[in-house]
C-alpha cells in the first residue's frame, strides 16, 4: 500500500521476458494497482489485446482497419491449405513477439511443410500471413491518447524494417489518411500510447501491428517533438481529470 502512497501513475515500459506464470502473474500486479485507483498507461487489457498478434490483427478487421490475409492453427494440414490461399508467400511469426524476432519469409511448400510441423511439435500456433510486397520500408506512427504525435518511415536493406534490427529511421509528414488509421487502431483495444506500424503496397496501407509497450529512440531522432516529454504531459493531463 506505501506504492499507492508514494505514486500517482505508473508508465508500463516493456514488461521482460518471462514463464508463462512470471508474465501473467505481472499482468496480474497491473490490474490489482488499476484495480486500487493508480493510473496504468497502458491499460493492462490493451496490453494483453496488442502483445497477442492475432487477436489485435482479428480485433482491427472486425472494425474495419485493413490488415494483411491472416491464418492461425494448430494443424499442419489447415496450415498447408492456408498456405495455398495466401498465395505460396507467406510470414510466419511467433504469435508472441517483438521486434521481427522469429519472422520468416516462406514462398517454397516443402519448408513451409517443416515449419509447420516443428511449430506443432514444440505445442506451438502456426500464425501465418500472406506477403505483402512493400518494398523496403514501413511507417511507424507514435500515437498518445487521441493524437499521432510523431511518425517515421523505417527503411531497411530487406522487408523486415524493424529499428533494433538495423532500419533508419527517417522524417516522416503524415497524410490525414494513415493518421486517422493509426489513431482509430489504437483507440479501437484502448490503447492510449501505441506504436503502430503501417505498411503501404500496391493494394493499399495495411496496419500490421499495434505496440503497447513502443520504444522511440529511433524516432526521437527525427521528430522535433520531445516524445518523453509528451508523454508525461500527457499522463499528468489525464490525471488531473
Amino acid at each position: 500500500m506505501d506504492l499507492l502512497d508514494r505514486l500517482d501513475a505508473v508508465i508500463v515500459r516493456p514488461i521482460g521476458r518471462g514463464s508463462l506464470e512470471e508474465i501473467v502473474f505481472r499482468m496480474d500486479m497491473l490490474y490489482k494497482l488499476q484495480r486500487l485507483g493508480l493510473y496504468v498507461l497502458n491499460p493492462p487489457e490493451a496490453i494483453e489485446h496488442c502483445v497477442d498478434k492475432y487477436d489485435i490483427l482479428a480485433i482491427l478487421e472486425e472494425n474495419g482497419i485493413p490488415v494483411p490475409r491472416t491464418a492461425a492453427t494448430e494443424r499442419v494440414d489447415r496450415a498447408l491449405e492456408a498456405f495455398d490461399e495466401l498465395g505460396g508467400d507467406i510470414v510466419v511469426k511467433p504469435i508472441f513477439g517483438s521486434r521481427g524476432m522469429g519472422a520468416t519469409r516462406v514462398n517454397d511448400r516443402e519448408v513451409a511443410l517443416t515449419i509447420f510441423k516443428a511449430i506443432t511439435f514444440h505445442h506451438g500456433v502456426i500464425y501465418i500471413q500472406e506477403f505483402l510486397p512493400h518494398g523496403v520500408s514501413d511507417i511507424r506512427v507514435f500515437v498518445l491518447g487521441n493524437r499521432a504525435i510523431a511518425a517515421m518511415r523505417r527503411v531497411a536493406d530487406s522487408w523486415k524494417t524493424n529499428y533494433s534490427q538495423g532500419a533508419r529511421p527517417e522524417p516522416l509528414k503524415l497524410n490525414r489518411k494513415l493518421e486517422e488509421m493509426a489513431v482509430k487502431s489504437a483507440g479501437i483495444v484502448g490503447c492510449k500510447m501505441a506504436g503502430v506500424d503501417i505498411i503501404e503496397t500496391s493494394k493499399g496501407s495495411f496496419v500490421v501491428e499495434v505496440n503497447s509497450q513502443p520504444g522511440w529512440k529511433g524516432l526521437q531522432t527525427v521528430t522535433k517533438a520531445n516524445i518523453a516529454d509528451e508523454i508525461v504531459d500527457y499522463v499528468l493531463t489525464e490525471l488531473k481529470k
